[in-house]
């Protein structure tokens, strides 16, 4: 896992907390977006916790770089209530977790675990801050041929659950609700979950 913050202080907390955990293991830390990307090439880690107003290069243009390179590599955006803007550029350039630095090291380290087991993670305030950002946009309606029950496991998805949870909470085999998402996929031309996610918040 890569630390990437240009706040000396928060990025030691961060090593020390999250080093603690027997799951995850810190490959480096970086202070800005330019060597953040850098790190990757040379590291290649599994998981970026990325802040995003940092000098030379900000996490977005390195999200976007790190994405482009290395897809396999999940990107956690590390992020406060007033870059609105650029949580929504963020999500352009696929990161798959928004979290706020103001958490709980707990909730923290759960939702890097979350993205690390493949689910999106949108902190409650975060999804509220940018789904009313969405609602100012002009919207689509969601498309017209979706069943209610792909827009159960649309909203299922959006709130961050994983396959196995959704088919636990709406009794479905995990394969036949992993059969629904990639339909959903398919059907409205998405790449992936996270992508679902968004385009849940924004027609919903």
């Amino acid at each position: 896992m890569l630390l990437v913050d240009d706040d000396v202080l928060i990025q030691e907390g961060l090593s020390i907390i999250i080093g603690m955990e027997e799951d995850f293991e810190i490959a480096g830390t970086a202070s800005n977006g330019e060597e953040a990307f850098e790190y990757c090439k040379q590291l290649m880690p599994d998981l970026v916790l990325m802040d995003i107003r940092m000098p030379v290069m900000d996490g977005v243009l390195s999200t976007r770089l790190i994405k482009q390179h290395f897809s396999h590599i999940k990107i956690v955006i590390l992020t406060t209530f007033k870059d609105d803007e650029y949580i929504k550029e963020a999500l352009k350039c696929g990161a798959e977790g928004y979290i706020l630095k103001n958490q709980s090291s707990d909730s923290i380290i759960e939702s890097l675990r979350a993205v690390g087991k493949g689910n999106a993670v949108f902190e409650r305030e975060v999804a509220n801050s940018l789904t009313a950002m969405l609602k100012e946009e002009k919207r689509m309606p969601m498309a017209a041929d979706l069943t209610e029950r792909e827009l159960e496991i649309m909203k299922l998805v959006a709130d961050g659950l994983s396959n196995k949870e959704i088919a636990q909470q709406i009794f479905l085999s995990e394969g036949t609700t992993r059969n629904y998402v990639t339909g959903l996929l398919e059907k409205l031309e998405l790449r992936d979950r996270t992508q679902l996610a968004i385009y849940y918040l924004k027609h919903s």
